[in-house]
């Protein structure tokens, strides 16, 4: 059943759809009064409705059924990626949110090759918000990530003192043979804490860069025996967290 994010309710809690949902519904979808739909509104909450009427601004959708479950992760982890090439953090920000990252914080590193274009910024984060809106619905998610404007290094440091646990995945670690940070901050989560992590981007983070991070209280941790490109780190610790949290209990 087709899903759709709704900001508007009446008060007879009927959902209002407008703007780009409302045309995927009538003419990509080409639905008709009386087929049903999925509505999450702003709080998460999700119900089967059925479309009771379709006018020139919006298309109207009436409760049938709440829905209990809840598919979100039990913590809150943000991804922060190094700026990467190409469109890497495009792909990082879609399987990133299938995978229940709740929130993306681009970041210049010191090896970031992307310079980051001020006068294309809102076009582009415009862009990374719709593709986290899109795979929160395949997904089934009732909440859609927040992608984050590119901060600096320094703003990164300052946005970790928001989180209850902060790590920093560094190859280095991983060729030492560190195996056990990751497990372990895990291991010491309560659901509804917030756990950043931080990726660097092609060729990782500089010295510079790991060494303040451990001085902002920072832990670093391995990934495994493999050396992982920037654009799976991230994938691999949130099927990591799945599975922790989600399978094992």
């Amino acid at each position: 059943m087709q899903r759709y994010f709704v900001q508007h309710r009446a008060s007879n809690g009927c959902f209002f759809i407008e703007a780009e949902d409302r045309h995927h519904i009538i003419k990509v979808m080409r639905m008709v009064v009386g087929d049903q739909i999925i509505c999450v509104d702003p709080d998460g909450k999700q119900a089967v409705c059925k479309l009771a009427e379709i006018t020139d601004e919006s298309v109207v959708a009436e409760v049938v059924q709440w829905k209990e479950e809840n598919p979100e992760l039990p913590i809150f982890v943000t991804i922060a990626s190094g700026l990467p090439k190409g469109d890497k953090l495009e792909w990082i920000i879609q399987k990133g949110t299938e995978l229940g990252a709740r929130e993306f914080i681009p970041f210049a590193g010191v090896r970031s090759v992307v310079k980051w274009d001020d006068k294309k910024a809102a076009k582009k984060i415009d862009r990374w918000q719709k593709i986290a809106k899109e795979a929160a619905e395949q997904s089934h998610r009732t909440r859609i990530p927040d992608v984050k404007a590119p901060v600096s290094f320094k703003q990164l440091l300052a946005l970790g003192k928001e989180f209850d646990y902060k790590l920093a995945a560094f190859e280095e670690e991983s060729r030492n043979g560190e195996a056990s940070a990751f497990s372990a901050v895990l291991k010491q989560m309560k659901q509804g804490e917030s756990l950043l992590l931080v990726f660097g981007p092609e060729g990782g983070l500089a010295e510079a860069e790991v060494e303040q991070l451990q001085n902002n209280g920072f832990t670093l941790c391995g990934l495994g025996p493999r050396i992982l490109r920037t654009e799976t780190a991230p994938l691999y610790t949130l099927a990591a967290i799945s599975y922790h949290f989600e399978l094992l209990r």
